[in-house]
């Protein structure tokens, strides 16, 4: 599954982000038959309830797939936060595309996560995949924990 801004960019990358596309793993793809294409809505072949989070920050239409579980949602972070010490909001990667627009993705996204008590799949933190995300209340910090949540943390 692929947001269809997403993979028309990745067909006709731009320079700056050429890099994050592999030509052919998406002749690959393509040609599998298994490609489908989302338009921020859940696909019929998907659980009703889950969902996408669509971040042009990094690069255009990039999705965040969103899987409700009994305990709060879990969500793919893809490289929106590609790991534990991107969940400080201001820190950005040098080749995001727009990092200001990323940012607020970032706020609201982790706003959202720690008062649902939602959690974070890493895609590149080589010592932690999967984390809470709090939000200490006097700080207004947002930080991962692999750890049960906090109760006594809420979203800002």
């Amino acid at each position: 599954m692929v947001g269809r801004r997403a993979w028309q960019r990745a067909l006709n990358p731009h320079a700056r982000d050429r890099a994050s596309f592999v030509p052919e793993l998406i002749a690959l793809l393509e040609a599998s038959g298994r490609l489908v294409l989302v338009d921020n809505d859940t696909p019929s072949c998907l659980p009703a309830d889950w969902r996408f989070h669509v971040s042009d920050g990094h690069t255009p239409g990039m999705l965040l797939a969103e899987i409700p579980m009994p305990d709060g949602p879990l969500v793919f972070a893809a490289d929106l936060i590609p790991g534990a010490p991107w969940v400080h909001v201001p820190i950005t990667m040098g080749y995001d595309r727009f990092p200001e627009q990323l940012i607020d993705e970032k706020q609201t996204l982790l706003q959202y996560l720690a008062r649902e008590g939602g959690r974070l799949f890493f895609t590149h933190d080589p010592q932690l995949c999967c984390a809470y995300v709090l939000c200490d209340s006097a700080s207004r910090r947002f930080s991962a924990s692999a750890g049960q949540q906090m109760l006594s943390n809420s979203a800002a």
